[in-house]
């Protein structure tokens, strides 16, 4: 009957999303590619002394030996396990790049493996298939065969070993150069398994990087069993959300694929697929200021937040932009950080029922024709709308949605936040990393609807592990209601799970003007005055 159950029951059919680890929903920093391990101690260090929140460095390419999977170069990258410490003890979290293509050289010990399990993906001759990308000719593994996904799985052990805490599959469409269209023939063979038929690659295309990324999760689930895996995936295909996270792809540093970047996002979540985000800035060239500032600003707002640009491309963290620019870079950071209470919720939501983490502004209302082309705006859950601040005639839900007044000033570039009316949103203080992620205090930002009504919910786990599987984590209710005609009441109620956690709440009370804070309390019942709106 709805939207909304259309997508629940396509996540009844393909599967949910699992919980990813908290680190991976902060701020990343990308670029093809960072080194040697000087350069990427450099980049972390910088945030850290400039006060921009980030959780996570990437490693492209250029740390393997001659562009070799699984291999460090033993220049740029002679110890990987100490960059990972000096990373972990910054709090930061690294993901490496780890592609399909493997280097066709004997002595190599990834392609001697694989030819000695006959892993590859065949010609039409039934030869190994070879074809061109970073390190030359490469072998491929065929990942529609049960014994090859066993054995590129095992190869994460050793892998993960030195720190590492996820794991990127790029090229996994899969990209060869040398081949028609950049990719395998479609005449090459796939010889199947597992209830997999043996097929040649026109069939096999769009599923290759979903096998792919499937075969990793669990390989690095089966090496690390006691944390939650990260994946992201360049190419995905329904249901390929239970295994990765999908980015849009190497996009340009241009206006028009910046704002292509929010409905290809929200059409992954309509596709079942709720953990995605474009490369911020973009891919491909250098964005002048204004572009950059606006992109992060509401980048800031995607489920997925990374920064990756080309070899070739200028710098492109924060501050390389000028003060301005890092300005508004950190107060767009400081905005995600203290909304991650609710990100988080939103994505055990996500997880539990398959409804995307952002969604398309005529999910506020279905009756209302005018929203159903929106899509410069968006919803994060249900309860926030973001609002670029460079969109001009957009369409808008009806009803009291209160802007949120986050900052003393306004810089220009921070897109409007409005919160629904009836809705209660959990907020956390201003944090550089996930690692300093704690609930004990929590802010409750309340838009009573015209009765002086209002719900929320905070999800809190450990942020990693699968303890809350066992019922170690808490999902709280937050009712608000009129108690007399001057005071509203806000009902604190645990709902379900075993952790226990002291939390203070205050209440941050949303008027058009401004956001009225109460004092700090542990009760469970909060009474606080009702703000008269102003006159205007």
């Amino acid at each position: 009957k709805t939207p909304q159950e259309v997508l629940e029951t396509l996540g009844k059919l393909t599967g949910t999303m699992q919980l990813p680890p908290l680190w991976a929903l902060g701020y990343q920093q990308s670029r093809y590619s960072y080194y040697p391990d000087s350069r990427v101690e450099e980049v972390a260090s910088e945030f850290r002394t400039k006060k921009i929140p980030c959780d996570v460095i990437w490693l492209d390419i250029h740390y393997m030996q001659n562009f070799k999977i699984f291999t460090f170069d033993s220049i740029r990258f002679p110890h990987p396990k100490a960059v990972n410490d000096f990373l972990h003890k910054k709090d930061f979290h690294s993901v490496w790049m780890i592609d399909p293509g493997v280097k066709k050289e004997k002595g190599y010990f990834v392609y001697d493996q694989g030819t000695s399990g006959n892993y590859w993906v065949l010609d039409s001759l039934h030869h190994e298939f070879n074809g061109k990308v970073w390190p030359g000719a490469c072998a491929f593994p065929d990942f529609t065969m049960p014994e090859t996904r066993k054995w590129w799985g095992g190869l994460y052990k050793n892998f993960l070993a030195e720190g590492i805490d996820g794991v990127w599959n790029d090229m996994n469409e899969p990209s060869v150069f040398d081949g028609p269209g950049g990719t395998m023939p479609a005449s090459t063979l796939h010889r199947g398994g597992g209830g997999l038929p043996e097929d040649t690659h026109l069939r096999y295309h769009n599923v290759y990087g979903m096998l792919m990324v499937k075969a990793s999760r669990e390989g690095i689930l089966k090496a690390n069993p006691d944390e939650r895996p990260f994946v992201l995936s360049r190419s995905n295909y329904l249901g390929g959300q239970r295994y990765a996270a999908t980015w849009t792809g190497d996009n340009t540093s241009t206006w028009d694929h910046f704002k292509l970047a929010t409905p290809m996002v929200l059409s992954l979540g309509l596709s079942g697929q709720p953990f995605s985000g474009p490369d911020l800035g973009g891919y491909k060239g250098t964005p002048d200021t204004t572009l950059f500032a606006n992109w992060i600003a509401l980048g800031a707002f995607y489920p997925f937040c990374r920064d990756h640009t080309d070899v070739e491309s200028a710098n492109q963290e924060p501050w390389a932009f000028g003060k301005k620019v890092e300005d508004v870079s950190r107060t767009a950071l400081d905005r995600r950080y203290r909304f991650l209470p609710y990100f988080y919720t939103v994505f055990r939501e996500a997880s539990v029922t398959g409804l995307p983490v952002m969604r398309p502004v005529f999910f506020a209302d279905l009756k209302d024709e005018r929203l159903r082309a929106e899509q410069e705006s968006f919803l994060i859950g249900k309860d926030l709308l973001i609002v670029p601040r460079w969109a001009k005639d957009t369409k808008l839900p009806s009803g009291n949605w209160k802007t949120l007044k986050l900052e003393k000033s306004d810089d220009g570039f921070q897109p409007t936040v409005k919160l629904r009316p009836g809705a209660i949103v959990p907020m956390n203080k201003v944090i550089q990393s996930t690692v300093e992620y704690k609930t004990d205090s929590v802010t409750l930002l309340i838009n009573p609807d015209k009765k002086g009504f209002a719900t929320g919910t905070l999800y809190d786990d450990s942020g990693n592990g699968f303890e809350y599987k066992k019922g170690d984590f808490d999902l709280y209710k937050f009712v608000s209601s009129k108690y007399n005609h001057k005071q509203l009441k806000v009902e604190i109620s645990k709902v379900d799970g075993n952790r226990e956690v002291k939390r203070v709440y205050r209440i941050g009370y949303v008027t058009n003007d401004a956001i009225s804070y109460s004092d700090w309390s542990d009760s469970d019942v909060l009474v606080v005055p009702i703000v008269k709106e102003k006159k205007r």
